[in-house]
């Protein structure tokens, strides 16, 4: 699924690009995981700002409203001068005077909703529960540990939930987890407040070394512009089950949390 990084290295290669371009035509594919919510017609002929992200939500702004969209599971935005033909799994095509944004969308999980703005609904509604934007100035250990407070579950859990912070998914939260040093099974309401305040600056840090490196690409993520992602071939312990920890060369572990992989060095990360 992309995160955070994927999705706003996806934004940060076609914004710029199209900002200020004026709508020439929509093309609808098979169904997606939300209707448009509007006529594909009363698009033509407006003008589009430049996107914006919330979470791993892009905001396209136009005219009169705009268009909010998620990727869903396996869904990418494809930027081109040109207007080739869609294939099987292109659902969304939106044709400018700057060219052709694209939805690839084997899985159909993701969505393009048309809002009259990011506080009315269906927008505000989707948007609601987001926690924290990380790499934001209010995002600090004081708002990890205070979001943290009362959970029961594990930290690395309380950290993919989305609620308290959002956009840390599997390949972060492990990789964050390694750099704060805590165990990925310890409970996230015992996460002291000088513990949250290492994993607050850990997340920072991962996050922007993924943006740096383009995203992670385990399967088939490419940037608006085609380009892979490079972070996986930097991570210290996602999916390096059995390789020695490049600190202390004990073993990566693996284990399952909630149906997804969690990868640790069972020296390094301490669950006090």
């Amino acid at each position: 699924m992309p995160e955070l990084p994927e999705v706003e290295v996806t934004r940060q290669s076609f914004a710029s690009l199209m900002a200020g371009a004026r709508v020439l035509g929509v093309r609808l594919g098979k169904p997606l995981r939300w209707p448009l919510g509007c006529a594909p017609e009363s698009l033509h002929g407006q003008t589009l700002g430049e996107a914006r992200r919330r979470g791993k939500y892009l905001w396209l702004p136009l005219e009169r409203g705009g268009l909010l969209l998620h990727l869903g599971m396996s869904g990418s935005l494809r930027y081109d001068r040109a207007h080739p033909p869609p294939g099987p799994h292109d659902h969304f095509d939106l044709w400018t005077t700057r060219g052709l944004l694209r939805l690839h969308d084997p899985r159909r999980f993701g969505a393009v909703v048309w809002s009259d703005s990011l506080e009315a609904d269906p927008a505000r509604k989707l948007l609601a529960g987001l926690g924290t934007e990380p790499l934001e100035p209010g995002f600090d250990g004081a708002v990890l540990h205070a979001g943290l407070r009362g959970r029961r579950v594990a930290i690395k859990q309380a950290l993919l939930a989305g609620d308290v912070v959002v956009g840390v998914g599997n390949i972060y939260a492990s990789e964050a987890l390694f750099a704060a040093g805590i165990d990925p099974r310890t409970p996230a309401a015992r996460v002291s407040r000088p513990r949250c305040e290492r994993l607050a600056a850990a997340i920072r840090d991962t996050l922007l070394r993924a943006l740096a490196a383009g995203g992670s690409t385990l399967r088939d993520f490419r940037d608006a512009q085609g380009h892979n992602g490079a972070f996986q071939n930097e991570a210290r312990v996602y999916g390096r089950e059995g390789q020695p920890c490049g600190v202390c060369s004990t073993p990566i572990r693996r284990i399952v949390q909630a149906q997804r992989s969690t990868y640790f060095c069972p020296r390094c990360q301490k669950r006090g």
